[in-house]
């Protein structure tokens, strides 16, 4: 009876019934908050986030698939058997033998305990369950929680970003305010840039080093945005010297924001190497929480490098007073001349961080603050603040 208890066939049709109505219900509250939310952002002319919640829902149907086939496959994948010699290798956890002739993994089969799997396998001499039921649910969960976690981390550095932006709103009011005359405004102009050119080529030795040191304060100064947006007009608009640059700079952080909102197919290829190198005695994660803090200081460095040559280069060429002349904000000045991979790498650091906050909060829900995969204090502690 208790075996039959735990079927379908025996549980009270009130509570399936139950069960089944609260979840559709979440479900139904869910995928209309998300339509309404995509009818705000129509409505509101914002196009990039709007894109950006699509991907959101895309990621949402893949992580809907990855359960549904983890759900349909956990029966047959708990029945497949591997010699127990070979689910002894890279193991989380280091073997804990108990006394006597045989010997039975205590922690470093924890993730693999369960029943079912167990049951068929035992009938084969020196068999094991490649993976059971019970740490089929726990990977499930943990997929759930990263998906989760770096939405969440995108979506505050989003947050981040445009609160960041709109501390430069008062110096695009206050250029656009100006009312000199059209040839008082150029000599204007040319004696601040003057000024910023003999700043910048002071540093020019030494630029890397500002550079670096720059992004942990003021990583955009007055100077900088002036400049930067003279250059902008004169490339894009020389006709409209109102032209809002600081509504653009929004609109850019939006179109960013929907290629990093999601987790794509080669940061799925990092989860299975990260899970992979989780071995006893290397602590991979502790290493590997480096990984996103020298990534972000370099990352850093050379967007700060490019704004002074930049701006530098417009102050260069503010020694013809002319408005006309234009400044290219070339490709050249990424690494290997393509700017898209300073967006893969704010997409890897951004998953990197999510990683590590979600695989932290799921070994702590699912074994406790003391299992032997969380480590031990003194390298969890770096790693949550490096993060």
């Amino acid at each position: 009876m208790a075996e039959q208890s735990e079927s379908l066939e025996y549980t009270p049709t009130w509570v399936v019934a139950v069960v089944c109505f609260i979840i559709v219900l979440i479900s139904l509250f869910a995928e209309r908050g998300l339509h309404r939310l995509g009818k705000f952002f129509r409505e509101k002319n914002q196009d990039a986030l709007y894109e950006a919640l699509q991907k959101l829902k895309e990621e949402l149907m893949l992580l809907g698939f990855i359960s549904l086939l983890l759900t349909v496959s956990q029966g047959a994948i708990s029945k497949i058997c591997i010699p127990e010699n070979i689910a002894k290798i890279m193991l989380p956890c280091k073997l804990k033998e108990l006394s006597g002739n045989s010997s039975h993994l205590i922690t470093g089969r924890h993730l693999l305990a369960g029943s079912g799997g167990a049951d068929h396998c035992s009938r084969h001499e020196g068999q094991t369950p490649l993976l059971s039921l019970e740490a089929l649910h726990q990977l499930h969960i943990f997929i759930f929680v990263l998906a989760v976690t770096h939405v969440i981390f995108c979506a505050t550095t989003m947050v981040l970003g445009g609160a960041k932006i709109q501390q430069w709103r008062h110096w695009e009011n206050s250029i656009q305010k100006e009312s000199r005359p059209h040839h008082v405004h150029i000599l204007h102009l040319q004696s601040f840039m003057d000024r910023a050119g003999r700043r910048w080529r002071k540093y020019a030795p030494v630029s890397w080093t500002v550079a670096f040191f720059k992004q942990f304060y003021g990583s955009v100064t007055k100077s900088d945005y002036v400049v930067l947006r003279t250059g902008f007009i004169r490339e894009h608009c020389p006709t409209n010297p109102k032209f809002n640059f600081h509504k653009y700079m929004l609109r850019t952080l939006e179109h960013d924001f929907k290629r990093i909102v999601g987790i794509s197919w080669y940061l799925w290829l990092f989860v299975v190497l990260f899970l992979l190198i989780n071995i006893a005695g290397w602590h991979s994660y502790f290493w590997l929480s480096f990984l996103p803090l020298v990534l972000l200081l370099l990352v850093g460095t050379k967007l700060e490098h490019i704004i002074t040559e930049l701006a530098q280069e417009v102050a260069e060429r503010s020694s013809i007073v002319d408005e006309t002349t234009p400044v290219r904000p070339s490709d050249e000045l990424f690494w290997f001349h393509s700017p898209t991979i300073v967006l893969y790498l704010i997409h890897f650091i951004l998953f990197q961080n999510s990683f590590e906050i979600a695989f932290f909060v799921w070994i702590w829900c699912t074994y406790g603050f003391k299992s032997c995969i969380m480590e031990e204090l003194g390298y969890i502690i770096p790693r949550l603040i490096i993060g």
